[in-house]
């Protein structure tokens, strides 16, 4: 039991500040999971619209990757410059009007470009809601970036089996975005004024980083590295994303509300996985982690793709959502502390780490979508898991294998 001098001093830290900061954030990134969840869920539903086959509805994936990746360098530079908070609402009150869009394109090529538009918006988002992600971790000085991330996964499951529920009472797909867009859009207003600031950065007369925010080349080797990994990461977890709903409905032969289903599985163990795993972390090593998670994401998906039921594919995306959920979380961590611990501010270091990461999460669904055109579905999504493999073969070099110390 506490005293109360001890109950006292409790009382008199700035803890509120913090938990309304994190919730602020969790929100943002809630809302990019249920935005991206139901883009995601209509991949069939565009597919059918305009009589695409997969090479030619992996052109629109692309054109969401091309959006992004091209945006992505200048995406960095301005979030140093407005802030983490700012560019995280911003974003994604942009990214909820593209999404609400999508739909509404009479014509492919038309589709094409408001897809890009989409796309760039979202990365935005991304790298803003981790930027902040990292100043907050920061600021508790302990494990929690998973639980943000958990937002994530969360706003996924949610916007998946809203999408699920939607298509079940057959109400019309247009609307559907409607909606979804417009309470993404107020709950990150609601939430804005709790995140948090940051230490503005120098920049130069052209918008570039002063020299004092330019890091050694070694650390910055270091954090290209773990951005490549986390692309390997990424790859997966965007492949799952876009053609869950493909392989329940062509593969697994799932009818109706069972097509949306098989997302907000991955989803449901992708949030459950985040919201343990800053626990998991304060108790057990980094690399560890990492090593475990990638089995259980080889094991998932595998079973998922052996034995194509929707019974089995349920749990074997599940399971498979339940080691990813961690990967990234930890990479990004890293990539703040190494920057934290060479003088600089974590979004200079994140910067670095989630360009290369998010070309995972962009370009994944389309390289799926070209080897399934050339093969099989199947044989798509198992040749992903090459990139789980390398992770959980390089985490010896790049993660500590000891243990955290006792009470962090």
């Amino acid at each position: 039991m506490h005293n109360p001098a001890q109950l006292s001093s409790a009382l008199a830290q700035p803890l509120p500040n913090l938990a309304r900061a994190r919730l602020a954030a969790m929100s943002v990134l809630f809302c990019n999971g249920v935005i991206y969840a139901s883009w995601g869920t209509h991949v069939p539903t565009i597919k059918d619209k305009f009589g695409l086959s997969d090479a030619a509805l992996s052109l629109s994936m692309l054109a969401v990757a091309l959006g992004g990746i091209l945006i992505m360098a200048w995406a960095g530079r301005w979030i140093a410059k407005v802030g983490s908070a700012r560019a995280s609402v911003t974003s994604g009150m942009l990214m909820a009007l593209a999404a609400f869009g999508i739909l509404l394109m009479p014509q492919y090529a038309l589709l094409l470009f408001w897809l890009a538009l989409y796309g760039s918006m979202s990365a935005v988002n991304d790298v803003a809601a981790n930027s902040q992600a990292a100043v907050i971790e920061a600021t508790f000085d302990r494990p929690v970036i998973g639980s943000l991330h958990g937002s994530f996964s969360l706003g996924g499951m949610f916007g998946a089996l809203v999408a699920s529920a939607w298509q079940g009472m057959q109400w019309p797909n247009q609307w559907h975005l409607a909606a979804v867009c417009t309470l993404c859009a107020a709950l990150t207003l609601s939430t804005a004024r709790w995140l948090l600031p940051e230490p503005a950065v120098r920049t130069n007369e052209d918008g570039t980083p002063h020299a004092g925010e330019h890091l050694a080349p070694g650390v910055k080797r270091k954090l290209v590295v773990l951005g490549c990994l986390a692309f390997l990461a990424l790859i997966v977890e965007g492949a799952m994303y876009d053609w869950t709903a493909v392989y329940m409905r062509e593969v697994a032969l799932a009818t109706g509300g069972f097509v949306s289903a098989g997302y907000a599985a991955f989803s449901i163990g992708m949030a459950a996985g985040r919201f343990t795993g800053d626990p998991v972390r304060a108790r057990f090593s980094e690399g560890a982690l990492v090593v475990a998670s990638c089995a259980m994401c080889i094991a998932g998906l595998g079973v998922a793709l052996l034995f194509p039921t929707v019974a089995t594919a349920l749990a074997g995306f599940l399971v498979c959502g339940l080691g990813v959920a961690n990967i990234i979380p930890v990479m990004f961590s890293s990539a703040g502390r190494i920057a934290l611990a060479n003088g600089v501010s974590p979004s200079t270091g994140l910067a670095i780490t989630t360009r290369l990461a998010y070309v995972g999460l962009l370009i994944g669904p389309v390289i799926v979508g070209f080897i399934a055109h050339r093969s099989d579905l199947r044989i798509a999504l198992a040749l992903s898991l090459l990139g789980v493999l390398a992770i959980a073969a390089s985490s010896h070099r790049v993660f500590t294998f000891d243990a955290p110390a006792a009470g962090k």
